[in-house]
């Protein structure tokens, strides 16, 4: 957020890297257009807000567009106006639309966006949870969005049944969207009772898809008034990770440095081990490291793989001392990792499925969804999965090349 001389918010924008973003308006040599020269010109503070992610970012942004009016977020789009979310309610089957107006009262408008392709991801991602239509006036016929699964033409859902997925919608974009997962749940408990696991395992997906996108979701007011809200988050992270693996007799001393590793492959063919590291309870990339592994190709041992990257890590001295170490696996990954590792470093292991932690006494830890620990520790395998698969890839697309 660009303030002036008189403390009024004059621009507001989102960017994955702000450093890199805020920097290009005040680069030597830079052409800026006469407009943002104006602005520059103007700005006398910056703030930030840093939050955890982006669709977060997106609602954010939003909120304080329609907040504070700042007036270069006009002047800088040369005339036009930025994109609305236009939803039909009072329609038997409401529409979900883009708009550039607010000219019909009847229906319920979100925005303006600043980025029109943020704001398409968001609606193709709700559009895979919720299907809704997305022209004023749809065919009779079924469209191809239907044979997508994408939309629920006229007649071939009831307007209740409908408009249970326009009001989760509504409800994502005020950021409620522990309502609608304490919906979906009694939704999937409902059919559960009745046996119909079908539908529940549909319901299902849509929670798995909710949290996915959203990772663990704040309002847009609470970083607005907590600025350091992203910090606290990651802080009461570590601290409550800390606290459990400690009343398990994990034995740690400090988390300032966790390094997590996970291995990929194809039948045992281009195996590669990634190695990445938090340092802080955030990504050190810096520090990230691969692996080809060297063992006999198409003999696919998971177990054996893990141990050799492992060893090779364990050879560089040079490399700090991690507080923990978690291997992406379950009990099997825990003990062949710990042959290596001689309890000489913390060690716990993420089980896929149904997201245990495992110790190496082999116990088990299955924390509530909502956990901060296991928001952390999902967070670090993760990133090694996309970090390993990414080299996997590589490596595969490498031999077909040369092929």
């Amino acid at each position: 957020m660009f303030s002036n001389n008189k403390g009024e918010i004059i621009y507001v924008g989102k960017a994955k890297n702000l450093k890199k973003r805020v920097s290009s308006y005040f680069t030597s040599g830079i052409n800026l257009g006469d407009k943002t020269k104006i602005l520059v010109s103007q700005i006398d503070k910056v703030q930030t807000i840093i939050v955890q992610s982006e669709i977060e970012a997106f609602l954010l942004e939003e909120r304080l567009i329609k907040k504070y009016k700042p007036r270069y977020n006009l002047k800088l789009i040369d005339g036009k106006t930025y994109l609305l979310l236009r939803i039909t309610v009072k329609d038997k089957y409401p529409k979900v639309l883009l708009s550039r107006k607010e000219d019909d009262k009847t229906s319920l408008y979100f925005g303006p966006y600043t980025s029109s392709s943020s704001l398409r991801t968001v609606l193709k991602l709700l559009r895979g949870i919720f299907p809704y239509q997305s022209v004023l006036h749809h065919p009779k016929y079924k469209c191809l969005y239907f044979h997508l699964g994408l939309c629920p033409c006229p007649e071939t859902v009831s307007s209740e049944e409908y408009k249970k997925n326009i009001k989760k919608i509504i409800e994502f974009l005020e950021g409620k969207t522990d309502r609608i997962l304490k919906s979906l749940e009694t939704e999937r408990n409902e059919f559960s009772k009745k046996l119909d696991f079908e539908n529940a395992a549909l319901v299902q997906r849509k929670i798995d898809s909710i949290e996915l996108i959203t990772g663990p979701f704040y309002k847009p007011f609470q970083y607005e008034e907590n600025l350091n809200l992203k910090d606290d988050i990651v802080n009461a992270q570590l601290a409550e990770l800390k606290q459990i693996l400690n009343l398990k007799h994990v034995g740690v001393s400090n988390l300032f440095r966790i390094e997590c590793y996970d291995i990929s492959n194809t039948s045992g063919t281009n195996a590669t081990g990634s190695m990445v590291v938090f340092t802080n309870g955030e990504k050190d990339s810096d520090s990230y490291r691969r692996f080809k592994i060297k063992l006999d190709e198409g003999k696919p041992n998971d177990f054996a793989m893990m141990q050799e990257v492992l060893q090779r890590r364990l050879k560089h001295s040079e490399w700090p001392n991690p507080g923990l170490i978690i291997v992406d696996g379950g009990k099997g990954q825990v003990s062949a990792a710990n042959e290596i590792i001689k309890n000489t470093i913390p060690l716990v292991g993420l089980a896929k499925r149904e997201e245990i932690i495992i110790t190496t006494d082999l116990e088990e830890i299955k924390l509530p969804k909502n956990s901060k620990a296991l928001h952390l520790i999902m967070r670090l395998r993760d990133e090694a999965h996309r970090f390993a698969i990414t080299y996997h890839r590589k490596l595969r697309s490498k031999l077909f090349i040369e092929a």
